[in-house]
């Protein structure tokens, strides 16, 4: 993350003073991509920049803060890009004088050069007090980012959603990827096949309310359909997987009320999940 945002804002136009790496050197693609050239710092030098952007793991933010506080003025904005944690992780910063928030870009990179381009039309959640949290949105905006801003108690939640919406989305698909598998066909060609399904699926969340965007069986309260997928899953799903199905299909039958089916159809079905739901907890 730290590589992409520096690529992409000298791409923006801002100066790129120092890049400051713990140990070993700067990965060269990143280097030879920010123009004009920049410092490359030790871990105790001071950095020159108006703004310092932390990007370690969430685990390392706080001691970075009390490493960058020996060497700044007081007068800088000091932001780093965790999702889970707010800005009084950067209290050392803050007690020096320094305007200390966080801008987290919701985006999933995973190499510096090719991620510094997906910055564009993706939101930023910005948090802190008034100075950092302007100087944050300037940044997202010179990325062609659409900023909003959380209350710092609501931060890990917010990060929350964020890993819901990816991280678990994936690890659902993984498992739709596994029960497809127990049908006899490879894993690689189960991921083809479902793969499309789930781009309709985003397609259709794109311009919906999720409550209109669901199909399927428990969409329309097919109660014989769920009663094939539990026999299904009879001596070839583990008890976890058959958890996370009908844990979701609850929440499927929720969604489909809300989309005004109608519940004298929906309630049979609501009610065989909640049976199933009673025989994990025996």
């Amino acid at each position: 993350m730290g590589g992409a945002l520096a690529i992409a804002l000298s791409r923006a136009g801002f100066r790129i003073a120092d890049i400051t790496i713990r140990g070993g050197d700067a990965p060269a693609n990143v280097i030879a991509n920010i123009e004009p050239p920049t410092r490359l710092l030790r871990p105790d030098e001071a950095p020159s920049g108006e703004i310092v952007l932390i990007t370690t793991g969430d685990p390392e933010i706080a001691g970075a803060s009390e490493v960058v506080s020996r060497s700044l003025s007081g007068s800088e904005t000091v932001l780093h890009a965790s999702g889970s944690l707010d800005s009084s992780v950067l209290k050392a910063c803050a007690d020096l004088g320094c305007a200390v928030g966080s801008m987290h870009p919701l985006v999933s990179i995973s190499d510096p050069v090719a991620g510094s381009t997906l910055f564009s039309g993706r939101y930023f959640c910005l948090e802190g007090d008034e100075i950092a949290v302007a100087a944050a949105r300037s940044l997202a905006e010179q990325l062609g980012g659409k900023p909003f801003s959380v209350s710092t108690e609501f931060k890990p939640l917010y990060h929350a959603a964020a890993v819901t919406s990816a991280g678990h989305v994936v690890a659902l698909f993984a498992t739709a990827i596994e029960m497809l598998s127990k049908c006899g066909l490879r894993e690689v060609q189960a991921q083809k096949i479902l793969f499309p399904l789930l781009e309709s699926t985003v397609a259709n969340l794109a311009g919906q309310r999720p409550a209109n965007a669901l199909t399927g069986s428990f969409a329309r309260g097919d109660l014989a359909a769920f009663e094939r997928h539990l026999k299904s899953f009879e001596g070839v799903l583990d008890v976890e997987t058959k958890r996370i199905f009908v844990e979701l299909g609850a929440k499927s039958v929720d969604l489909a009320v809300r989309a005004g089916a109608e519940p004298s159809i929906m309630e049979p079905l609501r009610a065989r999940i909640d049976i199933a739901k009673s025989e994990f907890e025996c």
